[in-house]
């Protein structure tokens, strides 16, 4: 009995295979091999690592800040740095900036804004605050475009590894802040009771890890601007969970906000699936048409372009007769 060697073995397996079985097995065998090693996912763990940090750290900062709508707010400006970087440095063509996707994420914003004013009372005290929420929204969606644009296919990276690898680079080069933090009384510590420790291990299981997996897996799905609109929808729906579950009434403010954010989110998805559609633009143009050449004179020359194309759809329904 002679061994094969690893390369004709597996010419032989696709040779006994069907021809759809082999085209799927072939497939499979591409992505095995371009799927990132464990040091390619450490390393792209590791440039990016600095930016969640900043991003989680700094919205975490505001809301103790600043009151929850108003961060909240502030915060959903990360779909329009978004949609400016990703235009800047697109990964795919679905990243191409057009004025539909602008439109729609100005809607989803103006949505927030009244779901938010109607649970709040604007008591801001210090800026600082809001100027948090603002650079946590600017490197969310800095990280999110430049990881989408290294990492152009899900099936590349394990994104599970991505993040362990991500809290095991925090934990190793960001432990010097907890004294510079704790000595300069910016966050003096205190050791949480069990009650707390429950929270946080519940919190970083669901929501951070969680969370963060499924959230960065459909951004590999779809795009980055889909993948940032879609953070907004939490706000509306938690709310919703609270009129459900708990029978709290909000005003008809928060409902009415709640449409052109449900609204937005769905266009910037269709707008996502066909990449050159750009229905603002094109009535933008059909207006502009209608009004600028509306009672413009007709020329000679546009006379005889007509007569001509005319003529020859004549010819060529009598050739085809």
């Amino acid at each position: 009995v002679r061994h094969m060697s690893e390369t004709d073995a597996t010419e032989a397996l696709l040779a006994r295979l069907s021809y759809q079985a082999s085209i799927r097995a072939g497939e499979v065998a591409r992505r095995a091999a371009s799927k990132f090693s464990i040091q390619k996912v450490a390393k792209i763990s590791f440039m990016f690592c600095i930016l969640w940090f900043i991003a989680n750290y700094t919205y975490q900062t505001a809301l103790a800040e600043t009151e929850t709508g108003i961060v909240t707010v502030l915060s959903s400006t990360s779909s329009l740095f978004t949609l400016v970087f990703a235009a800047m440095f697109p990964s795919n063509l679905g990243d191409r900036f057009t004025l539909s996707k602008l439109v729609a994420v100005f809607i989803s914003i103006s949505g927030l804004v009244l779901v938010s004013l109607s649970d709040l009372t604007i008591e801001v005290k210090v800026p600082a605050g809001a100027i948090l929420a603002l650079v946590s929204a600017f490197f969310y969606a800095t990280y999110l475009v430049f990881l989408r644009k290294k990492v152009d296919h899900e099936d590349k990276m394990d994104i599970p590894m991505f993040f362990g690898f991500v809290g095991l680079f925090n934990l190793l080069l960001l432990w010097p802040l907890f004294f510079l933090f704790h000595y300069s009384k910016w966050e003096l510590f205190e050791w949480p009771t069990k009650y707390q420790w429950t929270f946080l291990l519940l919190n970083g299981l669901v929501g951070t890890v969680l969370s963060e997996v499924l959230w960065l897996w459909g951004c590999f799905l779809t795009s980055s601007l889909v993948a940032t609109v879609a953070i907004s929808l939490t706000i509306p729906m938690s709310m919703f969970a609270d009129v459900v579950f708990k029978r709290v009434h909000y005003p008809s403010m928060f409902y009415i906000g709640s449409v052109p954010m449900f609204l937005a989110f769905f266009a910037v998805t269709l707008l996502a699936h066909y990449e050159n559609w750009d229905p603002v633009m094109e009535l933008i143009r059909r207006c502009y048409v209608f009004v600028f050449r509306r009672g413009r004179p007709i020329r000679i020359s546009e006379c005889e372009d007509e007569q001509t194309e005319s003529l020859i759809g004549i010819n060529s329904g009598d050739h085809e007769a």
